[in-house]
């Protein structure tokens, strides 16, 4: 039995430790949020936040989270406003869209460590999402924008 906190959630599973979190995300939980680039951890379209830090579900055994906290896009708010989300509405950042749930996720990992980032900071985050419509600058304007006390606070 593998015990953990999703979305502010308590989780108790009885699988298999070995499975990658994306898929027990998906499948058995059907949070859908988080998507499937590679399987190999090189993309970025998968990510989650494991205790607010970035890490790829197609890579991580459910077993690394054992007794920890999991935050999917579906739980980054209840209702769509976090500041990110709405900051990404703002500069129209998605273009297909596929990898935006990761974008996001890895954006409020960078902002919870660096609550005003810089462009080095955001460079090195968002350098492991990878956008194939080219929406960086756009990526990069919603960052700051959400890191932004007008944002945060309205």
């Amino acid at each position: 039995m593998i015990t953990f906190t999703l979305n502010g959630e308590p989780r108790e599973l009885d699988l298999d430790p070995n499975q990658p979190l994306l898929w027990v995300l998906r499948d058995h939980l059907g949070l859908t949020g988080t998507k499937y680039g590679c399987g190999q951890g090189e993309c970025g379209a998968c990510i989650v936040l494991l205790d607010n830090e970035p890490v790829n579900a197609c890579s991580t055994p459910l077993a690394a989270v054992r007794e920890r906290s999991v935050t999917t896009i579906e739980g980054l708010s209840r209702d769509g406003r976090h500041p990110l989300q709405l900051a990404w509405i703002i500069e129209e950042v998605p273009q297909c869209g596929y990898c935006q749930s990761g974008q996001i996720m890895m954006a409020a990992g960078l902002l919870a460590k660096h609550p005003r980032p810089t462009e080095e900071q955001i460079d090195a985050a968002m350098s492991q999402v990878l956008c194939r419509c080219g929406t960086y600058g756009r990526i990069r304007r919603a960052i700051h924008r959400a890191a932004s006390p007008e944002v945060k606070g309205g």
